[in-house]
């Protein structure tokens, strides 16, 4: 039983690897099958698989890489991408003169590699030997050839050629694509005709050339002429030119020479006249110091001196401490207003002295230079540095006048400043007793009664003066004949105006006038009526003791209409006194 038992393990083991064995063998035929089935296709060849393709296409062309050929339901072919060329000895084509001309030509062609060509070419050139594509070529390219050359001249096809080929290649290629073709060259072998036509071209080309080859030689030989020429009368003009140099250095040089000797005497003259300046400037400086220390003693002197006119005019408004507090407030604001207006123009003054002083300086610095300028361009190089120690010097004077001027203007400044200063301590000073004339007298009502009554003569002397000089040789009175006219109202209406004229004395001097000259009466106006009669001591009354004036008397009423009047309003037969 054993051994039935390991002979059927043997036979088990056996039967297993044959198994196996024949597995492999089954995977390699398998494996050498696809190889054998899977097509490459090499760069130099289209791959044409056809029978059982995509719907819409008859086969499938590769161009590069590789495909599976299925067995039974697909085959493949190669077509050839190498160049065929094709010659085409064409003869006795018209062209466009109905000239007879021979154009042999080499085309070279090939298949495309687009999608549509190799299409094209699988369709109509698969199976096809070389010389039977190109044949096919040959057909197509003699008829469009002849075409082309039948649209074009003998003259310009011959002397134009790429305009011919363009003309080649744009009309076969559309015809050569249709079958898969493409036009890779065209060469031109040569173009020649029946009837010499070209040829007589040709000689006349050639003659053209040999004449315009003998114009050239004529050209250059009179170029070289015109250059010889040139050549030697640029040799003259250079030596001339050397030869003036020459002298034109030497002269240059002798005059440098002079000019730098003149120069450097120019600077030491210079030198000297800046020294000398610089001293008359130190002198100047010391002498304008001291004129100012001079000027500010004057300044302190005039403010003492004002100072103590300040005490004079206290003392004396010490005497006058009972003037008006409204003239005070009107007088100090004019004086102030004055005393500003004084400030400005003293230092106005001193802003034009100062301003003077420099356009003096100025139009002095400035006719020196002009004077120093026009001097200058009239002498020579060795007059130069004279003419410059001159404006040096004149500009030290102009410099000097300068500073004395500043010091002149600053010393008038400080006087006009300290009067200034004065005259407004003496205005200050006037006010304060003012201020205390004001409160000494309780009111400015008070103090300025006081003060009319200290200017009272002066005024009447005043009013006195204006009419001394006036005659009266009689009054003339013209009256409407109304009531109170004529010389009595005249009169009348002259009395009625003394009472308010007493009361405004009153009112504003402080004056109270005897009553037997008049008064005014309560409750009456100051019409023409209310007046006190034209006798003496006849006074009817008086206005309220601050009524103002009377009003103006009313103007005579005119005389009716169918009278007339006489020249004045008068009425006629009026009386006159």
């Amino acid at each position: 039983m054993e051994a039935v038992g390991f002979f059927l393990a043997q036979m088990n083991s056996q039967a297993l690897g044959a198994m196996v064995i024949a597995l492999v063998l089954f995977g390699a035929l398998f494996l050498f099958f696809l190889a054998k089935r899977y097509k490459r296709c090499p760069p130099n060849r289209v791959l044409v698989i056809y029978g059982k393709v995509r719907a819409g296409t008859s086969a499938r062309c590769l161009h590069g890489g590789g495909a599976f050929v299925w067995p039974l339901i697909q085959n493949y072919s190669y077509l050839s991408l190498d160049p065929l060329q094709i010659e085409i000895p064409l003869s006795g084509a018209l062209s466009a003169e109905n000239i007879r001309i021979n154009v042999p030509s080499v085309f070279t062609v090939a298949v495309g590699t687009t999608d549509e060509l190799m299409q094209s070419a699988a369709q109509r050139l698969q199976g096809l030997s070389p010389t039977e594509i190109s044949q096919q070529g040959r057909d197509i390219i003699f008829g469009q050839l002849r075409q082309v050359i039948a649209s074009m001249g003998i003259e310009d096809i011959n002397r134009d050629r790429d305009k011919f080929l363009s003309k080649v290649q744009s009309s076969l290629e559309p015809e050569l694509n249709k079958i898969g073709l493409v036009l890779i060259n065209v060469n031109i072998t040569d173009i020649t005709d029946e009837s010499g036509y070209i040829e007589a071209i040709g000689r006349k080309a050639a003659s053209e050339a040999v004449q315009s080859a003998a114009i050239d030689v004529a050209l250059q030989e009179k170029r070289g002429a015109i250059g010889v020429a040139a050549a030697k009368r640029d040799q003259d003009i250079s030596v001339a030119q050397a030869e003036r140099d020459l002298q034109v250095g030497t002269t240059t040089a002798q005059r440098e020479q002079a000019v730098e000797v003149a120069r450097l005497a120019k600077e030491r003259a210079v030198g000297e006249q800046q020294a000398a300046f610089e001293r008359d400037s130190q002198i100047k400086v010391a002498e304008r110091e001291m004129r100012v220390a001079v000027a500010n003693a004057n300044a302190s002197a005039v403010s003492g001196e004002n100072e103590a006119k300040a005490v004079i005019a206290n003392a004396n408004a010490q005497l006058r401490i009972k003037e008006a507090e409204a003239y005070q407030v009107s007088e100090v604001r004019k004086r102030e207003a004055e005393a500003a207006v004084l400030e400005a123009q003293y230092k106005a003054q001193a802003r034009q002295a100062l301003a003077e002083s420099t356009k003096i300086e100025a139009e002095q610095r400035a006719q020196l230079e002009a004077a120093a300028r026009a001097i200058k361009a009239k002498i020579t190089v060795d007059a130069e540095a004279e003419a410059d120690a001159r404006r040096i010097h004149a500009q030290g004077q102009a410099d000097a006048r300068r500073i004395e001027a500043e010091a002149q203007a600053q010393a008038t400044f400080v006087n006009l400043e300290a009067q200034a200063r004065g005259q407004f301590e003496i205005l200050r000073r006037k006010a304060e007793g003012l201020r205390e004339l004001v409160a000494s007298c309780g009111g400015a009502q008070n103090a300025f009664q006081l003060m009319m009554l200290e200017h009272l003569d002066h005024l009447a002397e005043t009013a006195a003066s204006a009419i001394s000089n006036v005659k009266f040789d009689k009054i003339v009175v013209w009256d409407g004949g109304a009531e109170n006219g004529g010389a009595a109202g005249f009169v009348k209406r002259m009395g009625s105006m003394l009472p308010p004229m007493m009361n405004l004395m009153k009112d504003i001097g402080g004056v109270q006038m005897p009553e037997f000259l008049g008064k005014m009466v309560e409750g009456e106006g100051a019409g023409p009526g209310a007046g006190p009669s034209a006798g003496a001591g006849a006074g009817t009354g008086a206005a309220p003791p601050h009524a103002g004036p009377p009003p103006a008397a009313p103007p005579p009423q005119a005389p009716p209409a169918s009278t007339g009047t006489a020249p004045g309003g008068a009425k006629p037969g009026g009386k006159g006194h």
